[in-house]
């Protein structure tokens, strides 16, 4: 895959789709990499140039020293944007991916067309739940994220998916176990510290807010706030706990799509 270079080291990526198509970017969760969009690539691709990317410290992008921050991580956006000559994009992303599209649309304006922002929140969490587990992963190594993918099934995906879908679900859950330790806490300190919940209202892309109804990390409940503080937001609620598009399946793709399309 090729991969742009940054100050520090490569941003690696898969542009797809019609060339002089828009451009539509996917952001990844926390742990997972750019193939957790492998389902929603043959449809999205029919409409639009599909940009995809491993966020720095995951998959096979730098692991540059920590901790990070989610101006840091979008900032690698743009400069992954001026890299491929890319002025405006519309911008899909879950979880930590969506609190990297808030960023953008906060910061960076002029860049996004429409958004997306799956089964994410303003703030996701405390100190209180992330320095446990930056402190686990980095004391643990290799070994640490292999229990941490055993724990995240059940926040990934409700109980009845996990058990009818293993095909779908070891190798999203399997990525984890993959990523690196220290790009995996460095990403930590990163939701960890993000807060936009003053500065949503600056927002002014048409926002699409999606939330799973079983999702017990980004509720609903974090989903109507962001929508009652977007101008115009709208909300689509599936069945689903934290990854949505894996667990929503055709459903995600087609209700996106249509967003995006409109």
């Amino acid at each position: 895959m090729p991969a742009v270079t940054l100050a520090d080291g490569d941003l690696n990526y898969l542009l797809e789709g019609p060339a002089g198509a828009p451009v539509l970017v996917l952001s990844n969760s926390l742990g997972t990499d750019l193939h957790m969009w492998d389902e929603q690539i043959p449809a999205f691709t029919e409409q639009f140039r599909v940009l995809r990317y491993d966020t720095r410290g995951h998959g096979q992008s730098l692991v540059s020293e920590g901790p990070y921050s989610i101006e840091r991580l979008g900032r690698d956006v743009l400069a992954l944007l001026d890299a491929l000559d890319i002025a405006k994009v519309s911008f899909c992303g879950l979880s930590m991916g969506g609190l990297i599209g808030q960023w953008l649309a906060i910061n960076a304006p002029r860049r996004i067309e429409r958004l997306v922002l799956c089964n994410t929140a303003a703030k996701i969490g405390s100190p209180e739940v992330w320095n446990p587990r930056i402190d686990t992963v980095l004391a643990g190594g290799a070994q640490a994220m292999r229990d941490l993918r055993d724990a995240s099934i059940s926040r990934w995906f409700t109980a009845e998916f996990a058990k009818a879908q293993p095909a779908k679900v070891e190798p999203i859950v399997g990525m984890l176990a993959q990523t690196s330790p220290a790009g995996y806490a460095a990403n930590c300190a990163a939701v960890r510290d993000a807060d936009y919940r003053e500065q949503l209202g600056s927002i002014v892309a048409p926002t699409l807010v999606v939330c799973g109804d079983a999702d017990p990390v980004t509720t609903t409940e974090h989903g109507r706030f962001m929508q009652e503080h977007i101008r115009g937001a709208d909300l689509v609620e599936f069945h689903a706990a934290h990854l949505s598009n894996v667990e929503a399946g055709e459903l995600f793709t087609r209700r996106v799509m249509d967003f995006l399309t409109a």
